[in-house]
């Protein structure tokens, strides 16, 4: 006999049941994953005991992530079928973009339009027949051996990292993955998804989160990408794609190499923007704009540093210091405060002191003490001269309502966020979110104190703050900045693991926390001692030669 409780409703069942089967019974026909206690299970766990049960759907990250896995599977899976054994391995899955993933040929084979369709044909047909999803436990030797005569090189190295004696290995029909994370347990979960020819590449196009049964437009966000394609290319140029590529170079002891070339890489980039705002007449101020986390202070210290290095005078200017007071500032429907919105700022203080300053005035700038929530003044003034630049950074400098009063001519945008380019393997990436929240749980601990479990809990609120006020700003911008380094997670893991350790199993966040252990794991760490003072990284883990 069998109790399951969820949703406030209570059934017994005898014999053997998967979850998928109690979810149905209990008319939760969009799950697609299963939690009990902190921990989640796939719709094909078949429970031996007493289990309070909540099923996960689309809704759900969790949900969202098996959905997009057993999506790609069912993609690699389709491929094989049409071009023949052994295709699915020249398939990388790049990043996300607008709203679809990317994926490309490693061997720079262009998929036309008719492929593409006989491609999804497979996928529709394959989920509408249900076909089942098989998960195997195997040995972790035995895996590596199977995907070396395979030639799958990227999962060879990934897997030789393990520290686990055996692996979970997925199968539909005669085609078998390893895939990090849940899977649904049959093709028919899959029903929403188009492909499209994209750049060299394609785009596999799922649902939104709050549509799960549609699937929306696809709009490209061409500087992004841009972004993106130059900093795959330069991290294979480089031979690190991925996460077996870093460790192979980690376990040879070329740590230091990988840093020094990094940072070159990441200040020859940021020279470039210098001697792009440079060479345009008339600009006067710079704006940059970024969601949390993407290194905003550091990257401003090292563009003034460049644009000196052409002779220029810049002056930082921390938007943020203009926040109207506590008590003005606007609030969410349920009562907190909504400091992500433009409104937040006292736009007409911020563009009347920025009127003078460039008018020649000696302007005295605030300061926002957080901890009272009043602006204040504290003697710090300004006066510009004719070689004297402004760069201004906050959330909102790509709006122009931030800066009604400055001719666009004035103007260079700068869009910056750290755009994750290193993968798992080929079929398993890491989401651009997930090195961007890992810098901010850290930060967070060491400057203000704060719990991983708070950082995560907070985490789906910043990120709609960013859906909404940044995002879609970022390909009005002169250029983008990709903050990411390279080797950064594995500094990072030496820093996250203990905080994500720390959250009991109790709370909510636990099961994001788990996820997050599990991918460090695949990373050998780095000590902090190769990170040079004026990194980005160091923004995050402290000893930046910066202030802020």
């Amino acid at each position: 006999m069998i109790r399951i409780t969820s949703s406030h409703k209570e059934k017994k069942f005898e014999g053997d049941l998967t979850l998928g089967e109690l979810a149905r019974e209990f008319g939760a026909s969009d799950a697609l994953l299963a939690e009990s206690g902190g921990r989640l299970y796939e719709l094909s766990f078949v429970p031996g005991r007493d289990m309070e049960i909540s099923f996960l759907s689309y809704q759900h990250k969790a949900g969202r992530q098996t959905y997009e896995r057993t999506a790609l599977f069912l993609l690699f899976y389709a491929f094989e079928r049409v071009l023949g054994e052994g295709s699915a391995g020249r398939i990388r899955v790049e990043f996300s973009t607008g709203n679809g993933l990317y994926l490309t040929f490693t061997d720079g084979f262009l998929p036309g339009r008719d492929l593409l369709r006989r491609v999804e044909a497979v996928m529709k047909e394959a989920s509408e027949k249900g076909k089942s999803i098989i998960k195997r436990n195997r040995s972790t030797e035995e895996a590596v051996d199977r995907f070396r005569k395979r030639s799958w090189l990227d999962k060879e190295k990934l897997l030789s990292y393990r520290r686990a004696s055996t692996i979970n290995i997925y199968s539909l029909e005669e085609y078998e993955d390893y895939f990090y994370g849940y899977m649904a347990p049959e093709t028919s979960y899959i029903r929403h998804f188009s492909l499209l020819s994209y750049e060299g590449g394609f785009i596999l196009m799922l649902p939104d989160s709050d549509e799960p049964q549609k699937i929306p437009p696809f709009f490209p966000s061409p500087k992004v990408f841009s972004e993106l394609s130059d900093s795959s290319r330069w991290a294979a140029a480089f031979g690190l794609s991925n996460v077996g590529d870093l460790n192979d170079r980690i376990a040879k002891g070329q740590t230091n190499e990988i840093v020094l070339v990094a940072e070159a890489y990441m200040e020859k980039t940021i020279g470039d923007i210098a001697q792009d705002i440079v060479t345009r007449d008339g600009v006067r101020v710079i704006m940059i704009a970024g969601p949390t986390s993407s290194g905003k202070t550091t990257f401003s210290h090292r563009l003034a540093i460049q644009l000196q290095a052409h002779g220029l005078r810049p002056h930082i200017i921390e938007v943020d210091n203009y926040f109207k007071n506590r008590e003005d500032t606007p609030r969410h429907e349920d009562g907190s405060y909504n400091f992500e919105t433009i409104e937040a700022i006292d736009i007409h203080s911020f563009n009347k002191d920025l009127q003078r300053l460039l008018g020649g005035e000696r302007v005295e700038l605030p300061s926002f003490n957080f901890k009272t929530g009043l602006r204040e003044y504290r003697g710090e003034f300004l006066q510009l001269h004719q070689e004297d630049v402004l760069i201004l950074e906050g959330i909102h400098c790509l709006n122009d309502r931030l800066t009604p009063m400055v001719d666009k001519k004035e103007r260079y945008k700068i869009y910056i966020s750290a755009l994750t380019t290193l993968n798992i393997d080929d079929h398993n990436r890491i989401p651009t979110t997930d090195g961007r929240l890992l810098r901010r749980m850290v930060r967070d601990a060491r400057t203000r104190g704060c719990p991983a479990v708070n950082t995560l809990r907070m985490w789906h609120s910043v990120r709609q703050g960013e859906e909404k006020y940044i995002f879609p700003f970022q390909d009005t911008a002169d250029t983008v900045f990709n903050s990411i380094t390279i080797y950064e997670l594995a500094v990072l893991k030496q820093y996250a693991e203990p905080l994500l350790f720390g959250i009991p199993r109790t709370a909510p966040e636990h099961i994001e926390a788990k996820r997050l252990l599990k991918f460090l794991d695949y990373i050998l760490g780095i000590p902090a001692d190769h990170v040079p003072a004026n990194s980005v990284v160091r923004e995050f883990i402290g000893g930046s030669c910066f202030k802020g």
